[in-house]
C-alpha cells in the first residue's frame, strides 16, 4: 500500500523530533552527569628529563550551581584524586556568573584536593575578582592572577604562570612571564591564548572555557570551533601546545550531547626536535 507524500513528510518530523527529544533527554539526565578521565599526553619544547612523565590533574569550568549539583563536584574531585597526580590545575569558572551562594560552597568541596607538588588555580570569566580568590586561597590553593611561582621538582624547575580571564595582549602576558626560570607553563582559562603564547615561545598551556562545545551535533559538530584556536583536546601552534578541557560543569541549559564532561590528566613529555 502506497502512503501519500503528506503522511511520509509527518512521519519523518515525527521521526526527527523524537530523536531529538530523545537526545536532549539524554543530554539533560544522563551525560552531563557521567564525568569521566581523559588521559592525554602533552608535549612540551625544552622538558628536562627530570620532569619527563610529570602529571597534572586538570579540574575547569565546575559552574557549581543550581543545575551542577555538589554530587557532580565530588565525583570530579574523586576521579582527579585516584589518578594520584603531581601537581593540581584548577581553570576557571568555579560558579556561574559569580553566584556568591555558591563560592563559598565549592570552595569547600575542593578543599579535599591535594597533590605532592600542591593545588593551582586561576580565575576564569565567571568568576569575581575578589569572592572566589580568596575562598580558594583559605584552601590553601595557590591563586595565580597575572602571577608565576617557581617548583622545585625533581631538581628542576617547573613555572607555572597564570593569566587572568581579560589579559589578553602579548605585551602583558610577557610581563606576567618576564623572568620565567626553568620549565614554563601557561594557565589560561581561555584557549584563545594560544595565539600569544605561540609568539612568545611559551612551550605548554592548559586552557578550558570552551566546555568542548557542550552540544556537539552530529555532520555540524561545536559551533564553539569557530570562535576558537583549538576547542577540545590537545592542539599546536608552532612549538606551542595546549591542552582544552571539555570541563565539568554546564551553562545556560543543562544538557551536553556527544560532549561528556571530564577531568584531564596530563602527562608531560619532551617534544621530540624536528
Amino acid at each position: 500500500m502506497s502512503i501519500s507524500r503528506r503522511t511520509a513528510i509527518k512521519t519523518v518530523i515525527a521521526t526527527t523530533v523524537g530523536t531529538a527529544t530523545a537526545g536532549l533527554t539524554y543530554g539533560a539526565a544522563f551525560e552531563r552527569h557521567h564525568i569521566g578521565m581523559t588521559s592525554a599526553t602533552l608535549p612540551v619544547s625544552g622538558l628536562p628529563p627530570a620532569l619527563d612523565g610529570l602529571r597534572i590533574s586538570l579540574i575547569t569550568d565546575i559552574h557549581h550551581s543550581r543545575i551542577v549539583p555538589a554530587a557532580d563536584v565530588v565525583q570530579a574531585i574523586e576521579l582527579a584524586m585516584s589518578a594520584r597526580p603531581d601537581l593540581i590545575v584548577l581553570g576557571g569558572d568555579y560558579v556561574t556568573f559569580g553566584d556568591r551562594a555558591f563560592v563559598g560552597p565549592v570552595a569547600e568541596l575542593l578543599g579535599s584536593l591535594q597533590a605532592p607538588h600542591g593545588v593551582f588555580a586561576v580565575l576564569g570569566n565567571h568568576d569575581d575578582d575578589r569572592d572566589m580568590p580568596a575562598a580558594l586561597t583559605g584552601k590553601r590553593f595557590v591563586v595565580l592572577k597575572d602571577q608565576q611561582t617557581q617548583l622545585s621538582i625533581r631538581g628542576e624547575t617547573l613555572t607555572l604562570a597564570g593569566i587572568r580571564f581579560w589579559t589578553r595582549r602579548a605585551e602583558n602576558i610577557a610581563r606576567v612571564l618576564k623572568g620565567a626560570e626553568g620549565t614554563l607553563l601557561l594557565l589560561a582559562h581561555d584557549p584563545r591564548r594560544l595565539v600569544e603564547a605561540a609568539s612568545l615561545k611559551v612551550p605548554a598551556v592548559l586552557s578550558g572555557h570552551t566546555h568542548g562545545g557542550q552540544i556537539v551535533l552530529p555532520g555540524v559538530g561545536a559551533i564553539a570551533r569557530r570562535s576558537f584556536p583549538v576547542w577540545s583536546g590537545l592542539g599546536q601552534q608552532d612549538d606551542t601546545s595546549i591542552f582544552v578541557s571539555r570541563g565539568v560543569g554546564t551553562i545556560y541549559v543543562p544538557v551536553r550531547i556527544n560532549c561528556p564532561p571530564e577531568v584531564a590528566l596530563l602527562t608531560l613529555r619532551r617534544r621530540a626536535q624536528a
